[in-house]
C-alpha cells in the first residue's frame, strides 16, 4: 500500500508540476475548479441522501457560486473577504470538531462544504493569477500541506502516542501534529529564503496554515466517520477520493492567501 500511495502521489505531483508550470494560468483555474467539483461530489455523500439529483443539484450550486465569485473576484478585497469567512468558519470547525463531533445533520455538512470548498478554490486561483510568481506561490502554499502531512504521517507512524482526536481520527496523534508542523516551520523557511519575504512574519503565517490544514483534514475525518465511510473515494489508487487528497488543502489556502494579504505580498 505505500508503494502504491507513493506512486500515486509521484504521478499526481508531475501533472501538477506540467500544468501549473507549462500552460496558461487559466488552465490550473479550470483544473483547480473541477478537482474541487468532483470534490464537491464526494462531499454530497456526507448529505445522507440516496438521491443522484439531490447530490448533482449540490454540486451544481457550489460551481454556481464559484462562478459568481470568480466574476466578482477581480478586486482583490472580495478574494481577502472570502479567505476571511474561512478562516472564521474553519475556527468553528475546531470548535465543533473538538467539542460536539457526534452531532452532524445535512444542513451542517452542505453548509460546511460551501464554507469549505468554495473560498479554497478562489483562494488558489487567484494566488494563480493574480502574482507575477503566482505559480511559485501556488505550488509553495500546496508544498506547504503536502510538508504537514509527510510529517505528521512519519513522526505520527513512528512516535505517536498520544491521540489528537479519539472520536474523530483514532490514527492521528499529537506527536504527528508536532512533527508535521516541524516540517512546515522547516519549508517556511526555505519559502522565506526564495520568495525573499520576512521571516518571522512569514512563518507565522506558513504555522497558521499548516494548523489549519490539520483542522481540514480532521473535519472531513469527522464527516466521513457521520456517513459511515473510510474513504471520500477510490479515484487515487493508495490515497482514496479526491477530498482525501484536498481536505487539508481546503483549509490552508484561505488563511495561507490572507496571511499573504496582511504581508502585503498580495496586493
Amino acid at each position: 500500500m505505500l508503494r502504491q500511495r507513493i506512486i500515486t502521489a509521484l504521478l499526481l505531483v508531475l501533472t501538477l508540476l506540467g500544468v501549473v508550470l507549462w500552460l496558461p494560468p487559466i488552465a490550473t483555474v479550470v483544473l483547480l475548479a473541477g478537482a474541487v467539483l468532483v470534490g464537491a461530489w464526494e462531499w454530497s455523500a456526507f448529505l445522507l441522501t440516496g438521491s443522484v439529483v439531490a447530490r448533482a443539484a449540490y454540486v451544481a450550486m457550489l460551481a454556481a457560486v464559484m462562478a459568481a465569485l470568480w466574476w466578482l473576484g477581480e478586486p482583490l478585497r472580495v478574494v481577502w473577504a472570502t479567505s476571511l469567512v474561512a478562516t472564521a468558519w474553519w475556527l468553528g470547525a475546531l470548535a465543533w470538531v473538538s467539542v460536539a463531533p457526534k452531532r452532524v445533520g445535512p444542513w451542517a455538512a452542505g453548509c460546511a462544504g460551501l464554507l469549505a470548498l468554495v473560498p479554497a478554490w478562489l483562494a488558489l486561483a487567484r494566488l494563480r493569477v493574480g502574482h507575477v510568481q503566482g505559480a511559485e506561490w501556488l505550488l509553495f502554499a500546496l508544498a506547504l500541506v503536502w510538508a504537514a502531512d509527510t510529517g505528521a504521517f512519519a513522526v505520527g507512524r513512528r512516535f505517536g502516542r498520544v491521540r489528537l482526536a479519539p472520536q474523530v481520527s483514532p490514527g492521528k496523534t499529537w506527536e504527528g501534529v508536532l512533527g508535521g508542523l516541524g516540517l512546515s516551520m522547516l519549508t517556511a523557511v526555505a519559502g522565506a529564503l526564495w520568495f525573499a519575504v520576512p521571516l518571522l512574519p512569514f512563518l507565522v503565517v506558513c504555522i497558521a496554515a499548516a494548523t489549519a490544514s490539520i483542522v481540514g483534514d480532521l473535519t472531513e475525518s469527522m464527516l466521513k466517520r457521520h456517513a459511515g465511510l473510510k474513504d471520500s473515494g477510490s479515484i487515487f489508487p493508495g490515497h482514496g477520493g479526491m477530498l482525501d487528497r484536498i481536505d487539508s488543502v481546503s483549509a490552508a489556502a484561505p488563511v495561507f492567501v490572507l496571511g499573504l494579504h496582511a504581508l502585503e505580498v498580495l496586493q
